[in-house]
């Protein structure tokens, strides 16, 4: 698996209709109209763990695939 920064993985959230709902302290929330889901995100310097990364794509209920393909 690629490592993500935050912004990278709002970007591909956005792709896939994601659209940002607010920001609160460190994390922005992301929500899919259509799927009626919210998908929190933690805003940091740093690059996002591994874990964290798989755990946001299924979530989004995509693959890692889409990801890297839409990165």
């Amino acid at each position: 698996m690629a490592s993500f920064k935050a912004r990278e993985i709002v970007k591909i959230l956005q792709k896939l209709g994601y659209i940002q709902k607010r920001q609160t302290g460190s994390h922005l929330i992301m929500y899919n109209p259509k799927l009626k889901r919210i998908i929190p995100i933690p805003i940091h310097a740093r690059e996002l763990k591994k874990g964290l990364v798989r755990s946001i794509i299924k979530q989004a209920e995509s693959s890692e695939e889409e990801f890297l393909r839409l990165k």
